[in-house]
């Protein structure tokens, strides 16, 4: 999923050059030889190779269709994408992730793939996946690949701590998850100043997060009444948000210092032994691995459940590959998707990106099945992702910008009380809801 550690590539040079070499998608030589572009937004350098392998590839076994491999950023990709579809100059492939799609697929941008995929991708990717990317029964992008959200853990305080280790099927349970936070939580040199904390709570960028672990606890945020999108802020929803308020602003389990970092700002305090837990997005992996002193020991457990079968879930919103509407030749753009989603191929592009894959297949293949850096758990945890209740929520990102971001962010610091939260996510929100559903 994109974020805020992503390393930034050139995209709007990208379009720029890719505006001047091939206009309203892919183009064909006096030969007969058809053209397609595909913008990547892969950014790891094992991601970006694997994806450069397969074009190599697909143009080695496809003569007649040649693919051009064009890099992109995560930064800003709506507004790019949004300016180079209404220049018609729009490439033909488009990696993207599902939140971005429903202003697009409204807007009469990506094209329908009903009918253009193979039904061996069909039914290799759960039915689950492809909710993420379905509106009014139109398929407008390949879910390909997923990550939870786990923690991750320095095994040597753990161990020292005594605490039970959880794994996918005896997780912690959240009040579980506090006391350990408790108990992780130190002052070695006894001069009434916190050394360790439990957990550290990246919240520079809160909403998502808070939504998607909502649905650990029954939770939901957006429901559906009547035909249309409300926001709603009930007990089941705000209990993960409230455990957070709790541990920052009275137990003093985790730092308020972090509330204001990403991801990878917390990793130094990590490694320092200032924080005790990480609850990062499951390709932090990769930096964790490379960033860590040596000898330094860390591990990768399941986010605490909120209790019942479902108390794993979590909501997530996946890579996807689309297909441009203005697209010349859709048909050879969907064949491509379909070759770099095979599911052997599927298994290189998770293993670049330390991320899953949406493929059954693949997720069964014994190089991600192994305990070496927390792969197992991931897989174990797949099972139970489900699409983020934002997806296909038309004004989902103007109350994320303008109203949820601002509020949470208050919040966790402590600025009111989840009352006030309620009131401010649900009142300014649903009249945005309502504005986008006349």
């Amino acid at each position: 999923m994109r974020g805020t550690h992503r390393a930034p590539v050139a995209l709007a040079a990208s379009l720029v050059l890719l505006a001047g070499t091939a206009a309203c998608g892919g183009d064909g030589a006096d030969d007969g030889t058809v053209t397609l572009d595909y913008l990547s937004l892969a950014w790891q350098a094992e991601s970006i190779d694997a994806n450069k392998a397969l074009v190599d590839q697909w143009n080695e076994e496809h003569p007649d269709v040649q693919v051009r491999y064009v890099q992109g950023t995560w930064d800003n990709i709506h507004d790019q994408l949004l300016t180079s579809f209404m220049g018609g100059e729009a490439p033909d492939i488009i990696h993207n992730d599902a939140s971005d799609l429903t202003d697009f697929a409204n807007g009469g941008y990506l094209a329908d793939l009903t009918g253009l995929l193979p039904d061996s991708l069909l039914a290799d990717i759960p039915e689950q996946s492809w909710e993420t990317t379905t509106y009014n029964g139109g398929i407008y992008g390949v879910p390909f690949l997923q990550e939870p959200r786990v923690l991750i853990a320095n095994t040597e305080l753990l161990q020292e701590s005594g605490v039970r280790v959880p794994t996918p099927e005896d997780p912690w349970t959240w009040a579980e998850f506090e006391r350990v936070c408790e108990t992780l939580t130190r002052d070695t040199d006894g001069d009434d100043d916190t050394d360790t904390y439990g957990v550290a709570w990246s919240m520079k960028e809160p909403v998502s997060q808070s939504v998607n672990l909502s649905l650990s606890t029954g939770g939901q945020i957006f429901y559906r009444e009547d035909g249309e999108n409300v926001i709603r802020y009930d007990e089941a929803d705000s209990a993960v948000a409230e455990l957070i308020h709790r541990q920052v602003n009275e137990d003093g389990t985790a730092p308020r210092s972090s509330l204001g970092m990403s991801g990878s700002d917390t990793l130094p305090g990590f490694f320092a032994e200032r924080y005790a837990m990480l609850p990062l997005n499951f390709s932090f992996r990769q930096q964790v691995q490379q960033q860590a002193p040596d000898g330094f020991e860390w591990s990768v457990l399941p986010m605490p459940s909120g209790g019942g079968p479902d108390g794993l879930v979590q909501g997530v919103a996946p890579q996807t590959l689309s297909v441009a509407e203005d697209s010349d030749h859709q048909q050879a753009a969907a064949d491509f998707i379909a070759f770099l989603t095979r599911a052997d191929h599927a298994v290189d592009l998770a293993r670049g990106d330390w991320m899953l894959p949406t493929s059954e297949t693949a997720l069964a293949d014994p190089a991600l099945n192994t305990p070496d850096l927390g792969w197992l758990t991931g897989v174990e945890l797949a099972a139970r992702l489900r699409p983020s209740p934002v997806l296909g929520v038309r004004g989902y990102p103007e109350w994320k910008d303008k109203i949820a971001g601002p509020a949470f962010q208050e919040y966790y610091n402590g600025a009111y009380d989840v009352a006030e939260l309620r009131d401010r996510l649900t009142d300014d929100g649903n009249r945005i809801l309502d504005r986008y559903q006349r």
